[in-house]
């Protein structure tokens, strides 16, 4: 298995509209303003994470930037804050989690604050993000050979983005996850391999 910590991780990535970067503890406060502003849609289709379950105050969103920026260093994640590169402002959060070193694979997630809704974001960044990955390492890329995005089935607006940056529909997998009432939802697994998209 290859070294992650030999890879080559970019801390920023640029799109026309936005910055991804690593976490930093000075995100805490603007984490979380927008995690308070947007926990009612991020438990309908994310409440199985802890970090969406948990009680939201300004210790956790320090926590959770403090851990994953040490996660980032260690490879062990690679989840990025973007920001609207216009204003500065916090709009979400883009990463690649589950990494499997040895294939390499690995899966993309997302989420976008609430009043960002509607303007493309996610779209943007899931493209930058999981171009990245694809590249090859030799071009300054991940060198992944498979990127995975796995939405609720309910959760229309995220297979749209997986549609729109060319990920194939490889199956739904049923009873996969327990909704905030206890109930069970499904899930829907796309996919990208390079040369797609």
């Amino acid at each position: 298995m290859p070294d992650p910590l030999r890879i080559a991780v970019p801390e920023a990535i640029e799109t026309e509209r936005l910055l991804l970067r690593a976490f930093r503890e000075s995100d805490a406060p603007a984490l979380h303003e927008a995690l308070v502003e947007s926990l009612p849609a991020l438990r309908q289709h994310l409440g199985f994470l802890p970090w969406v379950a948990e009680e939201q105050t300004l210790e956790s969103a320090l926590a959770r930037c403090r851990r994953a920026a040490g996660n980032f260093l260690l490879r062990l994640d690679l989840p990025y804050l973007a920001f609207s590169r216009s204003t500065g402002r916090l709009v979400g959060s883009i990463g690649l989690h589950r990494t499997d070193w040895n294939v390499p694979r690995t899966e993309v997630g997302y989420w976008i604050r609430t009043s960002e809704l509607g303007h493309g974001y996610a779209t943007e960044g899931v493209r930058a993000l999981t171009g990245w990955a694809l590249r090859d390492v030799a071009e300054g890329g991940l060198g992944a050979q498979r990127v995975e995005l796995v939405t609720d089935d309910r959760n229309q607006a995220s297979r749209a983005v997986a549609e729109r940056c060319g990920f194939a529909l490889e199956g739904l997998l049923r009873n996969t996850m327990r909704d905030p009432d206890g109930g069970l939802s499904n899930s829907c697994v796309y996919a990208r391999v390079p040369g797609e998209g």
